[in-house]
Parts: structure tokens; sequence; C-alpha cells
């Protein structure tokens, strides 16, 4: 049985304070849509008092931008993007179309086929979230997405120099110095100056998610998002230091952000639980942290290793830290996370910034049932058929027929009807005149 050091706070307080997330930002996007660019200009007025002459960077001004920023930043921004491009690409390679003969002449097949406009939502606000646009654009680009419009806020009045070179240097083909629901829903509906795109990617805040939320079915996204979460998993072999700075790394991503230990050893249990509260008040971002560990993170002790990834399981998170003995196991033992990380070589951190793997990941349960963001994501995987051969016609014609009036559908019927009497002579008797 779990024993629970550590509790968060109900899942009731968290789920009422999303209400009015919602009523807000169902008002700004049907202001979007009746009054377009004069809403959004009005929206980044207010919530980030920008309002430029125009939001989208021009090519003068992203080529200014990207040489003020220091030539290390670029090498960096180069680097990872390579990762990023090249693990897309082992993605693609993995996706197959085929065409195969089912019947004599009964040809059917797979193809995919790239959205053609993708947006792609970079946060900003406190945290400029470069690697973001690694993740979303350079992904979609290798996807062949023909037209990606990237988006970000300005930080405090400030154009993000480095995010907007991450941007511009993974291929977004535009650029627009905008955030928030403003952002996202000027993206799906479009304006008189933004045309609309078909998927929208990338995290943001819990108006962003929301906005996605809401938004999804007129337009795509990757996935419904959360705040950001992590999970360790330890056994009596994970040092607790290791543990609370890696449950630390992700709670300063916001006072929301759950940060959880499932342990089988008490004494690693406790000693995480003191280092937490040592390093906590030393943190540079101790104003975000501090609250998510105290209101979201938890600690649980178990009985072994099997109960251990069982409970995780049941969790179903978005980043899972395995620091045991084997952590390879976990890749047997869970089917629910969105990413998992092995080992005490193997940090979040890296996944959220520098080794390759996509970090838009399935939060708030969602990894029940979908993985993160991917290559495929970009992709519709369509299918083709095609009958030359008149035995196959008049076959599938005649089962098409009796299939069709079992469920009382005559249209169908007839449609069957018609493609064996074409290719074998059989009567048609509801053809009178």
């Amino acid at each position: 049985m779990a024993e629970i050091l550590k509790h968060a706070v109900p899942k009731a307080e968290v789920t009422a304070s999303l209400e009015q997330v919602r009523v807000t930002v169902a008002d700004v996007i049907a202001d979007i849509r009746e009054r377009g660019d004069d809403a959004v200009r009005a929206y980044s007025e207010q919530f980030d008092r920008w309002s430029p002459d125009s939001f989208r960077l021009s090519e003068e001004e992203i080529e200014k931008i990207v040489a003020s920023v220091p030539q290390q930043v670029i090498d960096d921004i180069r680097f990872v993007q390579d990762q990023v491009r090249a693990f897309a690409r082992h993605q693609l390679d993995s996706l197959k179309e085929f065409e195969v003969e089912t019947l004599p002449g009964v040809r059917l097949g797979q193809k995919h086929v790239p959205v053609r406009a993708a947006g792609a939502y970079i946060p900003g606000g406190r945290y400029p979230l470069t690697a973001s646009a690694h993740m979303t654009v350079v992904t979609a680009k290798v996807a062949g997405v023909p037209r990606v419009v990237a988006c970000t806020p300005p930080i405090r009045g400030e154009i993000p120099a480095a995010t907007v070179a991450a941007m511009h240097l993974a291929g977004a083909d535009e650029i627009w110095l905008l955030g928030g629901v403003q952002a996202v829903a000027a993206m799906a509906v479009g304006t008189d100056t933004m045309s609309p795109v078909n998927l929208i990617a990338g995290p943001g805040n819990a108006y962003v998610a929301e906005a996605k939320r809401q938004l999804f079915g007129e337009i795509g996204i990757d996935l419904f998002a959360g705040p950001t979460e992590i999970l360790v998993l330890a056994d009596d072999d994970a040092d607790p230091f290791v543990c609370a700075v890696d449950l630390l790394s992700q709670a300063e991503h916001g006072p929301d952000s759950p940060a959880v230990l499932i342990t089988t050893s008490r004494e690693v249990a406790e000693r995480t639980i003191a280092e937490v509260e040592r390093l906590l008040p030393g943190m540079p971002t101790r104003d975000f942290a501090e609250p998510a560990w105290r209101d979201h993170g938890q600690v649980h002790v178990v009985d072994s290793i099997d109960e251990l990834y069982a409970l995780a399981d049941a969790f179903a998170f978005e980043h899972v830290e395995v620091l045991t003995r084997d952590p390879r196991l976990a890749l047997d033992r869970m089917t629910q996370y969105g990413a998992l990380f092995l080992g005490e070589g193997t940090c979040v951190s890296f996944g959220d910034k520098v080794i390759g793997t996509n970090h838009v990941l399935p939060t708030r349960g969602a990894a029940r049932y979908t993985g993160g963001l991917w290559v495929g994501k970009y992709l519709k995987t369509v299918t083709y058929q095609e009958v030359t051969d008149t035995g196959s016609q008049a076959l599938l014609g005649r089962l098409c027929g009796r299939a069709s009036r079992v469920e009382l559908f005559e249209g169908h019927a007839r449609s069957g009807d018609v493609r064996a009497a074409r290719a074998a002579g059989d009567e048609l008797p509801w053809n009178t005149v």
C-alpha cells in the first residue's frame, strides 16, 4: 500500500479556478470573430501593452533582430534545431505510404499529406520559451507544411530577440509579435491581415490552452495541454539531491505545476523533501516553484517496484524521470506517459531544451490516450481506392447492394447495383421509366 508523505491541494480547487478562464477566453474569441484586427489590437494593448503598426515582422526587421543575438546563442539554437530536425526526420521515415492489390484490379493505398498551414505558438511572458520554436516550427517543416505562422508575445514591451531568431532559423514563413488568446484566435479564425491556419501547436498558459480547446474542431490542435508535470520514480539507489533538483526544475514553470515523487524508499522520500526545502529559498524562480511544490507537490512511498510502476501509470504524467537501478524496465512496465527519461544521466530538462525529442507533451491525464507533438501531427493520413477489374467490380457491386439494403440505405445499394450492371450485365429492376 502506498503511503503519502505529501499531499496536493484537492482537485476541486483546481477545477474551480478554471471556470473564469473559460469565460474570459470565450469572450475574447467571440470579440475577435466579430471585430477582427481591431479586437486583436485592443487585447494586445490590454494584456501586453503592445500595439505596433504591424504585428507581423518584415524580413528586414527579422534580419536586424537576428543580427543582434550573440553568436553563441545562434550557434546553440542551430545545434538544438539540428537535433530536433534529425529526430523528426527519423519519425517521418518511420511512416510508410503503400499501395496494395487486395483483389484482382482492386488497389488500395495510403498517403501522408501535410496540412497546408500550421500555427506555432511560442510562449513568452515571464519566460521566453525559445525551445518551443524548435519543437513546433522545425517539426512542421520536416513534415512538409508549406506555410508556418509563428506567434510569440513581446516581453514587457520588448522584442524577444532570441525567440525571433529561433523562429526564423527554424523556417517560419511568418513571424508575428502577438501573444495570448488574441494570437491563437487570430491564427484560427483569421483577420484582415492574417490568413487562418489549419492546425495550431505549441504550449502556453491556461488562457492559451483554453483557447485551443474552444477552437478545436474548427481547427486542429496538437493536444490539450495544462501545467507542466514531472513524476520522479526512485528506488533506494536514487540520490535525494538529484530528485529534489529535478522536481524543482519543472516546478519553476508555474505555480500550478505538479511535481511528484514515487519511491520505494522512505529514506529517499524524507531526504528529498528536506532537500527541496533546503534548495527552495535560494532559487531565483522561487515565486513560482514554491507555490507549485506547496500546493501541487506530492510524495508517495510504495512497497515494491511493481507498485511503483502501477501507481506511476495511474498518474499518466507528462514527464516521467526514472531514477532506479534498472531504468529501462519502465519501457516494459509503463504505457501511460508523455515522455520517459531513463537514468540519472537523463534529466527532463534535456527534453525541454536540447536533446531533440519534442517537448510539447500531454498533461492532465491526456497521456492515457495520446502521445506528444510529433511530425505525424502535421500530416493527414489519407486513403485512395481504385477498381479496374470487371470481375471485382461485379463482386463488390453485388456485395455493396446486399450490405446496404441490410442497413436500409437504398441509395448506397443502387450505386453498387450500377457497378455490377456495367461490369457484368446485372439487371436494375429499380431503374424503370
